[in-house]
């Protein structure tokens, strides 16, 4: 699992050639006399090849008019796709343009009929519609003769999103998202998101975004209209992997994002992310919830320490340069912070892993309180049960390993898990009403709760299935 939230080649279709106004007119003899006079101002002369009509019926074409398809239009190519490709580390490549596939010469001859055929169904559609159509443009015609123009506005207000589009969405929240650059003292760093958490000026984010620049180095953040402003850590939870910045200088005017509960989202909810996917700062990408406490062990990007949650899955595009960024609902409420991408690589920290449409973001709810915390105190309070798990993967529950880090026990004396009755070798299935088949995702799910919360566990031992209850003791900062 990466916490790097992470071009894509297209192929353009062919251009098609517009249809004549009205129906090709059959080529007649052309009546002997004088050469046509010059138009009037507002009758254009005819194209060559095509017939000329006045009012007193159709002049005859000098050449009989034909069609063409579009094979044989020789429209220019359209320019090459954008590439796609949070965290953006420093030593990312640049993206590779992609040329748009090229339609063999021989496929284009063989769709020569039918892009005439399309030509000619076009061409009957408009003259079954030629009554109305030309009753509308008569009037369009009338009501602009006064200023000599006779072009039709179909929105002459200009075109307004609605506030529950993307689009309303994105233009509401796009003012209050930042872009992060880290860089550290060494010249380490990179590029990832945040966003305006209140109007005091701080400004939630990922821990591994700004872990570089934390103790020596530089916060620059940028808003979406260009202004730049310097920035100091608060508080940083690697744990959690959120941190709070504060901008030195705050603008006034702040617009926090609201904030919504990641308690009631459900699967098939519509999602927006944004932020700056390598670099490129604004960035909106939309899908769904894919899946609700996903648990998901994630690296920093520069050392072994992991950040452990219980996430909401999305398949909006995230990249590096997204962590850290806001994942919005359809109504534009912040749901949680993206935070982590499962790429194709094979390792913790791939910074040119790109979006395959698994992300996963930290849910709201477990960040605000941890942003809170932060804030208050500068340092993170996790809630813990008292002992040692095994962090194998998927190994059927969360073992409670035989001796503890630095060879103590297992289960603390005098801990939760030792006055709730747990034992070394007990394997912890479910907590709560939640499945549990890894040490990972049972630290996840542990800190989705607070300090002093009652759980129920459910645990194996000797191939017997036990229930006890737990209260949940508290761990101050990171160690």
């Amino acid at each position: 699992m990466s916490t790097e939230n992470e071009g894509s080649e297209g192929t353009a279709g062919e251009a098609v050639p517009p249809v004549p106004s009205v129906p090709p007119v059959p080529p007649a003899e052309a009546p002997q006399g004088p050469p046509a006079s010059t138009p009037a101002p507002g009758h254009p002369q005819a194209p060559e090849g095509e017939a000329a009509t006045t009012s007193k019926g159709p002049v005859p074409a000098s050449t009989p008019p034909g069609f063409q398809s579009a094979a044989e239009a020789n429209w220019p190519p359209p320019p090459p796709a954008v590439p796609t490709h949070g965290h953006h580390g420093a030593d990312s490549g640049a993206p590779v343009w992609g040329a748009p596939d090229q339609l063999p010469a021989q496929q284009g001859r063989r769709k020569r009929g039918v892009g005439a055929l399309v030509a000619a169904v076009a061409a009957a559609a408009l003259v079954a519609g030629g009554i109305g159509g030309a009753l509308g443009y008569w009037a369009a015609d009338r009501n602009n003769a006064s200023n000599g123009s006779t072009t039709v506005s179909a929105d002459p207000q200009g075109f307004k999103r609605d506030p529950g589009t993307v689009a309303g969405v994105a233009s509401k929240a796009l003012p209050s998202v930042v872009t992060i650059d880290a860089q550290g003292g060494d010249g380490e760093g990179g590029t990832g998101t945040g966003f305006v958490y209140d109007k005091q000026g701080h400004i939630l984010t990922n821990n591994h975004v700004v872990a570089s620049a934390a103790n020596s180095g530089r916060l620059m953040v940028t808003f979406s209209n260009g202004k730049k402003y310097d920035a100091e850590v608060v508080g940083r939870a690697q744990g959690y992997d959120v941190a709070v910045l504060k901008l030195r200088n705050p603008p006034a005017g702040l617009a926090p994002l609201p904030l919504g509960n990641s308690d009631h989202v459900a699967v098939g909810d519509s999602t927006i992310a944004i932020g700056a996917p390598f670099g490129l700062s604004n960035t909106v990408t939309t899908g769904i919830v894919s899946a609700k406490n996903r648990p998901v062990a994630s690296g920093d990007g520069s050392s072994g320490n992991n950040s452990y949650m219980s996430a909401l899955q999305t398949d909006a595009s995230i990249n590096p340069g997204n962590s850290g960024g806001p994942l919005l609902d359809a109504r534009g409420a912040v749901i949680g912070i993206n935070s982590a991408i499962q790429s194709t690589g094979s390792g913790i920290g791939q910074t040119q892993a790109g979006s395959i449409g698994l992300g996963f973001a930290i849910p709201i709810n477990q960040a605000t309180s941890v942003a809170q915390q932060l804030i208050k105190t500068g340092q993170p309070v996790y809630p813990v049960i008292g002992a040692t798990v095994r962090m194998d993967e998927r190994s059927g529950g969360a073992l409670i390993s035989d001796r503890g880090a630095g060879g103590t026990d297992a289960v603390a004396q005098g801990g939760p898990a030792d006055k709730a009755g747990l034992r070394a070798g007990d394997v912890i299935t479910k907590f709560d009403d939640t499945v549990i088949d890894s040490g990972p995702t049972l630290i996840g799910e542990i800190w989705t709760h607070e300090p002093g919360d009652r759980v129920t566990v459910t645990y194996q031992r000797d191939g017997r299935t036990a229930t006890t209850e737990v209260t949940l003791g508290e761990r101050k900062g990171d160690s």
